[in-house]
């Protein structure tokens, strides 16, 4: 089984302390990620929230794995009523000028349902691709 990272690079036109406080702060992460109920960056906290496509919703649970204020932020990703299997997602900030590079690294989708399309690389890909290059870019662009 390969075991790839899936591995995405963005820099926005945005002070790192902005793009930081869009990826760690509930109340701006609503806006252009996911309806978080609860999100704190402190390493175990906990959280879920339900995303998918027009044919099925997943629920998603979380719990944060590392913080360094200002710099990178991990969390588990899992889906519990479908699958033993558990990735983690990573954001890293890296301050370029007044602009901010951000780089995401998926590990361990290998571990979701294969025979799923909603769990094929291509899917991930394409939904962090969407969410990095529009969704948050706008958000921290505006």
């Amino acid at each position: 089984m390969k075991t790839e990272a899936l591995i995405l690079e963005r820099t926005y036109h945005a002070p790192i302390s902005k793009v930081w406080k869009a990826i760690t702060n509930r109340d701006q992460m609503v806006e252009w990620y996911f309806d978080l109920k609860e999100f704190k960056p402190e390493v175990g906290f906990e959280f879920q929230f339900e995303a998918g496509d027009k044919e099925e919703m997943f629920l998603h649970k979380c719990v944060v794995t590392a913080v360094e204020e200002g710099r990178k932020i991990a969390y588990t990703w899992s889906y519990p009523e479908l699958s033993d299997g558990i990735s983690e997602v990573i954001f890293e900030l890296f301050e370029e000028g007044d602009h901010t590079r951000l780089k995401l690294t998926h590990t361990g989708l290998e571990s979701f349902p294969q025979d799923h399309p909603s769990f094929a690389r291509t899917s991930f890909n394409a939904g962090w691709t969407h969410i990095l290059g529009i969704s948050l870019k706008e958000f921290v662009e505006k």
